[in-house]
C-alpha cells in the first residue's frame, strides 16, 4: 500500500471529493511522524469524516478495512523465522509483523477530540453489514480489540445516578433502558427513590455518556414479581424506612448503552462492585439476587413444538391470546411451561443456553428460582409468556459456580429441581 504524505496547504484542500479526502488525511495520519503534527491530521480527519453522508462514510469504512493488511513479505519472514528457532524475540517480532497498520491508524484517529466516540459509532454502524460484507469483520475485530484495552476496569469510573445527577445523563438513562422501558420522568423519580439504588460505569473518553447502568430494588424477602417492584414507594420517608429495613438486594435491569462496544465486557464487573457498595451501605443487606427475563424461551419452544419432539409440551391454549389474565386457562399452562423452563435453563448445551441465564451464571450466580407470570408486559409475554427467573449471587460460591459452569453444569436450587422432576 501506498502512502501519501499531504503538505499543510494539501490539508486545507476542500477541492477534493469528501472521501477521496478522507483518504488521503488517513493516509497522512498514518504516515505522520510527528505527534503535534499527528494530533493536527486527526482533527482534520475527524471534522471532514463527521460531515460524510452514509454512503461515503461506508465507502470509508471498506477502505480501511482493505487497504491497511500486514506486509505479507515482512509477516512471511517472521513467521519462518519464528518456525525456525521458536524464541521470546522471533515470537515478538511475528507479533508486530502481524499486527495490521490499520490498528495504528485508528490509535492515531482517536487522538482527536471525540475521537473514542466516533470510532464507538463507526462500530455500531458497521454491524449492520457484517454479515453481508465480510471484509468489515477485519475492522470490526481491530475495533473490539482496541476497546478491550481502552476500555479495561482500570478506566471505568462507577458513578451512583439519582435524582440530583445532571438531567443529561438522566435522559440519556431513559434512552437506554433495554430492559423495563422507562416511561417518562416520573417513572424514573420512582426508580431513582431512596428504596432504590442505580449505579453507572463512565470513561473518562465520553463524559457525561453512561457505558452501563444497572437498576436495584431494596426489599425484604425475594421478589418475584416485577409490578411490585416497579411501583415503588412515593413516599420518600417511607421509602427510606423501606431501605433501612430491607435484607436483599434486587438487580431488576442492567442496561448496556454502547452498541459500538457490543462484546466488551463491563456487567461482571459492574455487579460485583456494586454488591460492595450496596454491603457498605447497607450492612443488614443478606442477599443479592436478580429478577431477570428469559428471552430466549419462547422461541427455543415454538422449535420444539415445530418439531414435535415433546409431546407434554402440546400447548394449544398459549395460542388463545390473553390467557395471562385468565386464571384457569393459564393454571392449565403452568406446570408444563414452568418444567420446559426449567429444562431450557439447565439442560441446554451452554453455547445455546439464555443470553440472560448465561451472563448471570457466567458471573458466578446461582439459578435460585423460576417465577411464574412474574412479568406480564407485552414483551415478557412475548418472549418468555411472562416467566422471570432469579440468580442469587451469594459471594462465598460465585467462585465455584463459575468454575462449574464452564465445565458445562448449571448450579441450581433445589427448587429448581423439583421442576424438573414434575
Amino acid at each position: 500500500m501506498t502512502l501519501v504524505s499531504l503538505t499543510s496547504s494539501d490539508l486545507s484542500n476542500t477541492q477534493l471529493a469528501p472521501l477521496d479526502r478522507a483518504k488521503q488525511l488517513a493516509a497522512t495520519l498514518l504516515s505522520e511522524r510527528s505527534e503535534a503534527s499527528g494530533a493536527l491530521v486527526a482533527r482534520q480527519l475527524h471534522e471532514v469524516l463527521g460531515a460524510l453522508d452514509t454512503a461515503d462514510r461506508h465507502g470509508f469504512q471498506r477502505y480501511l478495512a482493505t487497504e491497511f493488511q500486514p506486509d505479507s513479505a515482512a509477516l512471511r519472514g517472521a513467521a519462518e523465522r519464528y518456525l525456525a528457532d521458536g524464541t521470546a524475540e522471533a515470537a515478538a517480532a511475528l507479533a508486530r509483523a502481524a499486527d495490521p497498520p490499520r490498528q495504528e491508524l485508528l490509535r492515531r484517529i482517536n487522538m482527536a477530540p471525540g475521537g473514542t466516540g466516533a470510532l464507538i459509532a463507526m462500530r455500531s454502524e458497521i454491524a449492520s453489514c457484517l454479515r453481508g460484507e465480510p471484509v468489515l469483520k477485519l475492522l470490526d475485530a481491530d475495533l473490539r480489540h482496541l476497546f478491550a484495552s481502552w476500555f479495561n476496569r482500570g478506566f471505568l469510573e462507577l458513578r451512583r445516578i439519582d435524582w440530583q445527577t445532571p438531567a443529561a445523563v438522566l435522559e440519556k438513562l431513559i434512552a437506554y433502558e433495554a430492559v423495563h422501558e422507562i416511561a417518562g420522568w416520573d417513572d424514573l423519580r420512582r426508580r431513582l427513590a431512596p428504596d432504590r439504588r442505580c449505579f453507572a460505569f463512565f470513561h473518562p473518553a465520553l463524559p457525561g455518556e453512561p457505558l452501563i447502568f444497572v437498576e436495584v430494588a431494596l426489599v425484604q424477602g425475594l421478589a418475584t414479581a416485577m409490578p411490585l417492584l416497579l411501583a415503588s414507594e412515593t413516599d420518600e420517608e417511607a421509602a427510606r424506612a423501606q431501605a433501612a429495613r430491607a435484607d436483599t438486594a434486587i438487580f431488576y435491569s442492567i442496561s448496556n448503552c454502547q452498541d459500538g462496544l457490543r462484546g466488551i465486557s463491563f456487567g461482571n464487573f459492574l455487579i460485583k462492585q456494586v454488591v460492595e457498595e450496596l454491603q457498605a451501605e447497607f450492612p443488614q443487606l443478606k442477599r443479592f439476587s436478580t429478577l431477570s427475563p428469559v428471552p430466549g424461551l419462547r422461541r427455543w419452544l415454538m422449535q420444539r413444538l415445530a418439531q414435535a419432539s415433546d409431546p407434554d409440551a402440546a400447548l394449544p391454549e398459549l395460542e388463545r391470546d390473553g390467557w395471562w389474565h385468565n386464571s384457569a386457562q393459564s393454571e392449565k399452562l403452568r406446570s408444563a411451561l414452568m418444567r420446559l423452563c426449567a429444562l431450557y435453563l439447565t439442560r441446554q448445551p451452554s453455547i445455546r443456553i439464555d443470553p440472560v441465564a448465561r451472563f448471570h451464571l457466567g458471573n458466578g450466580a446461582r439459578l435460585e428460582r423460576i417465577n411464574w407470570l412474574g412479568n406480564n408486559s407485552p414483551r415478557s409475554i412475548r418472549e418468555s409468556f411472562g416467566i422471570m427467573v432469579n440468580y442469587l449471587y451469594d459471594r462465598d460460591t460465585i467462585e465455584d459456580n463459575h468454575k462449574a459452569f464452564v465445565r458445562g453444569t448449571i448450579v441450581r436450587s433445589p427448587d429448581v429441581d423439583a421442576l424438573l422432576e414434575t
